[in-house]
């Protein structure tokens, strides 16, 4: 994670979009009084997507199962290539 003052990330904010987009970083711009996070908007919108799962008790325990079983590499393998 990338910490910036607001004048400095105000200088090369194209860059900082370009890094948080090219490296799914992340960077906090900081004031006197409030700070800000940058991110790429694909990272927000996977964000928003697990919030909104969560949301749903049994979607969450399907989600922390499959994650589990991915842990333990009890996963199959599929070529999604035979799917049309």
């Amino acid at each position: 994670m990338t910490v910036l003052t607001y004048s400095n990330a105000r200088k090369d904010f194209r860059k900082l979009i370009d890094k948080v987009n090219d490296d799914s970083d992340t960077v906090t711009i900081t004031t006197n009084d409030r700070n800000a996070v940058l991110i790429s908007e694909d990272d927000y919108n996977s964000i928003m997507e697990t919030l909104y799962l969560q949301q749903s008790p049994v979607n969450a325990k399907r989600l922390a199962q499959s994650m589990e079983e991915a842990e333990r590499v009890n996963t199959v393998e599929v070529d999604i290539t035979t799917y049309e």
